[in-house]
C-alpha cells in the first residue's frame, strides 16, 4: 500500500474525488435501508447524499482544469495512511443511533486526516489543497448538523428512538428473556432432586447440564416456530429461536456448574446463591425493559423459582 505522504497533487484530488462518490454511496445505501422504519433520517441521508455529489462534481471540475480529463482510481483502500472504516452493511445492523453516529463520524474523521496531511506537507500547492479539502469537510458537517436540525426535530429523533427500542424489546429482549426465565427456573427441579436423591455432585451436574441443553433446544424451535414476525413486528424468527434457545441453556447451565464440585455442601450453596442471582437478574431485566415494578418482579421470580426448588427438594429427599 502507498503512503499518503507519496502522493502527488493530481493523486491526493484524485483520491478526494473517490472518497467523496463512496461517501455518497454510503449515504444513499443509508436512506434506502432507513426508509420504512425511519423515513425522517433516511431523508436526512438523502440530503446528505445530494451534498457529497455537488462536492465530487465541484472537485472533478478542479481536477480537469489542472490535470485534464483523465481521473486514475485512487481509493481509501490503497493508502496505508488513511482511517479505515467499518462496512456500511455492519453499520446498519448496529441499530439507527450507530447509523448516525457513523456519518457524523466519517465527515469528522475525513476533516481531521486532510488537516494532519496538510501539516505534513512542504509544497504550498498541495498545502492549500489539502486546506481547502478539510475546509470543505468541516462544512459537510456543520451542513449535516443543519440539515437535521431542520429535517428531524427532537420529537421526531425520540419517536423514532422509542420504535427502535420497542423493536430490540420484542426481538431480543422478550425472547431472551422467556428463555432465561424458562432454563433458571424449569431446572431446578431435576437438578436439585438428582443432588439430593444421591448427594453425588456430578450426577446433579450431569443431569443439569442434559435438562439445560434440552430446555435450550426446545425452546428455541418453539420460540422460531411460534410467528413468522411480519404481524407481530418480532423480527426474524430464527434471530428470535437462537435467542431464545441459548438463553435457555445458559439459564440452566449457571446453577448447574457449581456442582462441578466435589464437596456436596459447598456445591449446593454456591448453587443456590447462583440461584438467587439468576432470579434477582431476571427481575431486574422485567424492570428495566418491560416496565415491571421491581418489587411485584422480585416476588413473582422469586415466589415461583421458590416453589420449583422445593418441589426438586421434596421429590429428591423422598
Amino acid at each position: 500500500m502507498r503512503k499518503f505522504s507519496s502522493l502527488s497533487d493530481q493523486e491526493i484530488l484524485a483520491l478526494a474525488i473517490s472518497n467523496e462518490e463512496e461517501d455518497g454511496r454510503i449515504y444513499s445505501d443509508f436512506a434506502y435501508t432507513l426508509r420504512e422504519k425511519y423515513p425522517d433520517t433516511s431523508r436526512i441521508f438523502t440530503d446528505m447524499s445530494m451534498e457529497e455529489d455537488e462536492h465530487r462534481r465541484d472537485l472533478i471540475d478542479l481536477y480537469v482544469s489542472r490535470f485534464g480529463p483523465h481521473i486514475p482510481l485512487i481509493r481509501r483502500t490503497d493508502i496505508a495512511d488513511f482511517m479505515v472504516r467499518k462496512p456500511a452493511w455492519q453499520v446498519q445492523t448496529q441499530g439507527i443511533e450507530a447509523v448516525r453516529a457513523h456519518a457524523r463520524q466519517m465527515e469528522m474523521d475525513a476533516a481531521r486526516f486532510y488537516r494532519q496531511a496538510a501539516l505534513r506537507t512542504t509544497d504550498a500547492a498541495t498545502r492549500r489543497l489539502l486546506g481547502d479539502l478539510a475546509h470543505a469537510e468541516d462544512q459537510h458537517e456543520q451542513a449535516a448538523n443543519a440539515i437535521t436540525l431542520d429535517r428531524l426535530p427532537t420529537s421526531k429523533r425520540e419517536s423514532e428512538d422509542e420504535d427502535a427500542r420497542r423493536r430490540f424489546v420484542l426481538q431480543i429482549i422478550q425472547p431472551g428473556l422467556v428463555g432465561l426465565m424458562d432454563g433458571s427456573v424449569s431446572t431446578l427441579a431435576p437438578v436439585f432432586a438428582a443432588a439430593f436423591a444421591t448427594h453425588q455432585p456430578w450426577n446433579a451436574f450431569l443431569v443439569g447440564m442434559a435438562a439445560s441443553v434440552g430446555a435450550g433446544i426446545s425452546m428455541g424451535f418453539a420460540e422460531a416456530l411460534s410467528d413468522d414476525g411480519k404481524l407481530s413486528g418480532r423480527g426474524a424468527p430464527l434471530l428470535r429461536g437462537l435467542v431464545c434457545g441459548l438463553m435457555t441453556t445458559a439459564g440452566g447451565i449457571g446453577h448447574t456448574l457449581p456442582f462441578l464440585i466435589d464437596d456436596f455442601s459447598a456445591a449446593m450453596i454456591a448453587a443456590i446463591i447462583v440461584v438467587v442471582i439468576e432470579l434477582f437478574a431476571i427481575s431486574w431485566i422485567r424492570w428495566r425493559y418491560q416496565d415491571t415494578p421491581f418489587g411485584s418482579a422480585i416476588v413473582q421470580i422469586v415466589i415461583g423459582g421458590l416453589l420449583v426448588f422445593v418441589a426438586g427438594v421434596l421429590i429428591g429427599s423422598s
